[in-house]
């Protein structure tokens, strides 16, 4: 799923947590569980009616100031 040169570097240590909530979730690997949520994350910031929502949307979740 993340083939093709496509290469996102995650924390062992975080991919261990990924891991045991995909499982348990019912995914069929952590990569689709990974691509889940990064999907649902995007719709939430596409959902915007501007530049000006979405930047607000990334200073309330504290990743702008």
């Amino acid at each position: 799923m993340f083939g093709s040169g496509n290469k996102i570097k995650l924390d062992p240590d975080l991919i261990e947590r990924v891991k045991a909530i995909a499982e348990v979730a019912g995914y069929a690997s952590h990569e689709e569980f990974i691509v889940h949520i990064i999907e649902k994350e995007l719709a939430n910031f596409e959902e915007g009616a501007s530049d000006d929502d979405i930047t607000e949307k990334l200073r309330g979740l504290g990743y702008i100031s």
